[in-house]
């Protein structure tokens, strides 16, 4: 069997208009590198006419293409694992479908993988062409997801990540919501960053919606940040010292200046605690709904067709 040099997985959805220029300058791409290279796609439950265009493109036999077809729409994080489990290269490169992300830029992160021997190579891009929605969405998530290492706080999923890694994300990390770049920063320091082109969409609209988004946010928050626990801890003190002053507050003014304590002082009080007390006990139901979602052993995809 020949040797493979690098693996590119690219999760598909409704991006039938842009599938077969991206396929062939991925192609025109690798044959400047003189390196090989294969092509996984991933259909993530596309809604459009993205798999009968995957298989035209398969068919043509001018690429070396591997295609899977998920049974519906599981994320784009949980499809990219997917496509980890058929890769053959030494290193596996991780882009979007839209071309947003320019195959020509491919062989920065080899270069860069090749002159320092990281482990992750982000491409990062110089000017981002995606909405302010969208942008707003990466930099909450970026800012409350629990990386090890500060220079994967930008993330971007135009990544050059060595297969030594995948393989431990396919054999820890099998439930059913995966943030990639959260995980890959616990196991490795060793990340660098390359500027890369970003441009603006050719075809259709993003799949990430402002619904998706923050709900796919919620999600990360929960799953990989301690930081809603940290809030209630640090919130819960402050507010216990605020409330133990200012109870003192009000027995000073009843012993030494006989203040009645006022009915509306004593309801505020007891409904602000009582919101206080559901709100704290809504964010542990979410950390117990996530722990019983692994109990379940949940898949994170699942494989209806594979060309």
């Amino acid at each position: 069997m020949d040797k493979t040099d690098v693996s590119v997985v690219i999760p598909v959805f409704n991006s039938k208009e842009t599938l077969r220029e991206l396929c062939s300058r991925i192609d025109a791409t690798f044959r400047q590198t003189g390196k090989s290279y294969e092509l996984i796609l991933v259909d993530d439950g596309s809604r459009d006419e993205s798999w009968s265009e995957i298989e035209k493109i398969k068919a043509d036999s001018a690429f070396n293409i591997s295609a899977i077809r998920l049974s519906k729409n599981f994320g784009q994080h949980n499809a990219i694992l997917c496509g980890f489990n058929f890769c053959k290269g030494e290193v596996v490169i991780t882009m979007d479908d839209d071309l947003q992300h320019p195959p020509e830029e491919i062989p920065k992160l080899i270069s860069a993988y090749e002159k320092t021997g990281a482990d992750i190579v982000y491409g990062l891009p110089l000017n981002k062409k995606h909405s302010p929605v969208r942008n707003a969405g990466s930099f909450m998530v970026r800012k409350t997801s629990d990386h090890t290492n500060s220079k994967n706080k930008s993330g971007s999923s135009f990544r050059l990540v060595k297969v030594s890694l995948t393989n431990k994300l396919l054999q820890n990390h099998s439930h059913n919501f995966l943030f990639i770049d959260a995980v890959l920063g616990w196991y490795t320091g060793r990340i660098e960053n390359v500027d890369v082109e970003h441009h603006p969409r050719k075809a259709g609209a993003s799949g990430y919606t402002l619904r998706k988004l923050m709900l796919t946010y919620f999600d990360i928050l929960i799953n990989y940040s301690a930081g809603p626990l940290r809030i209630l801890t640090y919130g819960g003190l402050f507010l216990s010292i605020l409330f133990f002053f200012t109870g003192l507050r009000f027995v000073y003014k009843k012993i030494f200046h006989d203040v009645p304590l006022g009915y509306t002082s004593l309801i505020v009080s007891v409904l602000f605690s009582t919101s206080l007390i559901l709100f704290c006990l809504g964010i542990i139901g979410q950390y117990l709904y996530k722990l019983y979602q692994l109990q379940n052993k949940r898949p994170p995809y699942s494989i209806e067709t594979q060309l």
